[in-house]
């Protein structure tokens, strides 16, 4: 149901599904303007939606809402709140779809059952050109982490890091992600400078970036992201490494503990 697609609006819902194709568990996506904007996953599928959604409430009206499992009478009930412009499931439940009906315009995409992100090419035009390449689908794992800080994360520490992964390739570069409790907290992305996504990201987790991580989709040029989480409650951080300042990063990590 809903009025036409625009092109967008097509982006922005491919976009969201790439997203929560990453995750086997009870998935939350919610995207504004390509990036997504609150993710969360967990066993619940209303709960998951509500700390998706007030993970940035702010940016997520007017969003696309995507999930991975049966949207429910209970998740539509909520959502009917709310102004979003798309929600896109497997299915949906009977009651929940009588309720959408009520918001002629809201579109409902029900595209059935979907598995995990698999490899194609993505076409890109270019003056005079097209480039082309694979998509990223591989997923990180804790054997593929090494640790480099004389602090050790714990187990959830790292599942954290791991979850917060599979959100951040989904943001535009310069993209930060901080997250916590299977929930992102706070998103700096398409910003020209590092330590401005940092910013942004750290403003947007309010209080809830006590004992959060944070992620960096590249490395950091230079020990000044660090110094500005400092104190902030942040545990730790994943980032690809390869900066000729890698010792320097490092360091700022364990002077900050």
């Amino acid at each position: 149901q809903g009025k036409k697609l625009s092109y967008n609006n097509i982006m922005d819902a491919d976009g969201a599904l790439a997203c929560v194709r990453e995750f086997d568990e009870t998935a939350c996506v919610v995207v504004k303007h390509a990036n997504p904007c609150g993710v969360a996953i967990g066993d619940d599928i209303l709960d998951v939606y509500q700390r998706a959604f007030n993970a940035d409430s702010l940016s997520a009206f007017g969003g696309i809402i995507a999930f991975n499992r049966t949207c429910t009478k209970e998740v539509a009930d909520a959502i009917a709140k709310v102004f979003v412009e798309i929600v896109i499931a497997p299915d949906f439940e009977k009651e929940a779809l009588e309720l959408f009906k009520k918001r002629k315009n809201l579109r409902i995409l029900e595209l059935g059952k979907f598995n995990k992100r698999e490899k194609k090419i993505e076409i890109r035009n270019v003056d005079g050109g097209i480039l082309v390449q694979d998509t990223d689908t591989k997923i990180l794992t804790k054997s593929d982490l090494t640790i480099v800080t004389k602090k050790r994360p714990s187990d959830q520490d790292i599942n954290t890091a791991l979850f917060t992964w599979k959100v951040l390739r989904h943001a535009k570069s310069n993209g930060i992600l901080i997250a916590n409790n299977d929930t992102t907290i706070g998103l700096g992305a398409g910003q020209v400078s590092r330590v401005d996504s940092v910013d942004i990201a750290m403003k947007k987790s309010g209080e809830s970036i006590q004992g959060s991580i944070l992620c960096s989709d590249a490395f950091f040029p230079f020990r000044d992201s660090i110094d500005k989480i400092a104190g902030s409650g942040i545990k730790a951080v994943l980032q690809p490494g390869g900066s000729v300042r890698d010792n320097e990063v490092i360091s700022a990590c364990n002077e900050h503990g």
